[in-house]
């Protein structure tokens, strides 16, 4: 297990996300929904910490006033990371985590006889994990810690993809004013309307992007379009965008490079 010495400002988040993930060693209505909330105070807890560092640490801008009227909603929270931190959201879709944040709210505020599908504790898990690692810089559990490995690589292997789609986007900054990252659907449009990959590569993309909102959303049951060989493709699809995306690539060689992959 990684040590938390790059970050010791983690501790706190790190501490709440690994009690959540415990209480799921024992499968029961009572510790799923405990584990439930766990994680979620570990998720607001980790993005109020990561947005309250100084600015030396995070390179952010943002002065204790508006801090202080962000982090007095969850959803201010998440408009903030979106605003001040987009570079670190890869394989993190904010419109998701917002979702198991409501879920959360009904099991607290609802709880008496009210649980929560294991699938859904074990995928917000995972996205809490990916956040993590995002915002602090190092893994605080292995991959699947929840039991469920498969879950763990494939969210590992869309975030590498999604890591990629933005780094090719990067070679073509030039085409947008926009001062920050451009958010995936944006990098989408641009890989598809650059020629960057061919047809078949941006139908395999889209196809394994459906997969992955399926399984976000929680479809990992026995209706799962989740498996290994999805992984598979996966993983496959995030090396093929990763050698097309060397440091300080120049447009013209991605182009170029596009072209020959096409022919």
């Amino acid at each position: 297990m990684a040590k938390q010495t790059q970050s010791p400002w983690a501790s706190g988040p790190g501490e709440i996300l690994r009690h959540g993930l415990d209480l799921l060693r024992k499968d029961t209505d009572t510790n799923r929904r405990l584990a439930m909330i766990s994680i979620d105070n570990a998720v607001e807890l980790m993005i109020k910490t990561y947005l309250g560092l100084p600015g030396r640490i995070t390179g952010l801008s943002i002065t204790r006033k508006e801090y202080a009227e962000i982090a007095e909603s969850f959803p201010g929270l998440l408009d903030a990371l979106e605003k001040y931190a987009a570079d670190k959201l890869d394989g993190i879709e904010l419109g998701a985590i917002e979702w198991y944040h409501r879920l959360r709210n009904q099991l607290y505020h609802q709880g008496n006889g009210l649980t929560v599908e294991r699938d859904k504790v074990e995928i917000y898990a995972e996205l809490a994990n990916q956040l993590f690692i995002n915002l602090f810089g190092f893994a605080l559990v292995p991959r699947g810690a929840t039991g469920t490995e498969l879950l763990g690589e494939f969210m590992g292997a869309w975030t590498q993809v999604e890591h990629a789609i933005r780094q090719l986007t990067q070679a073509y900054k030039s085409v947008t004013t926009r001062p920050h990252p451009v958010p995936l659907m944006e990098s989408l449009r641009i890989i598809e309307q650059r020629g960057l990959l061919a047809p078949a590569d941006i139908m395999e993309l889209n196809s394994l992007r459906m997969i992955r909102n399926q399984v976000v959303h929680g479809m990992t049951g026995s209706d799962s379009p989740l498996n290994k060989h999805v992984v598979d493709r996966m993983l496959h699809l995030g090396e093929r965008l990763q050698s097309m995306t060397p440091a300080h690539t120049d447009p013209n060689d991605v182009a170029k490079s596009a072209s020959e992959v096409h022919r």
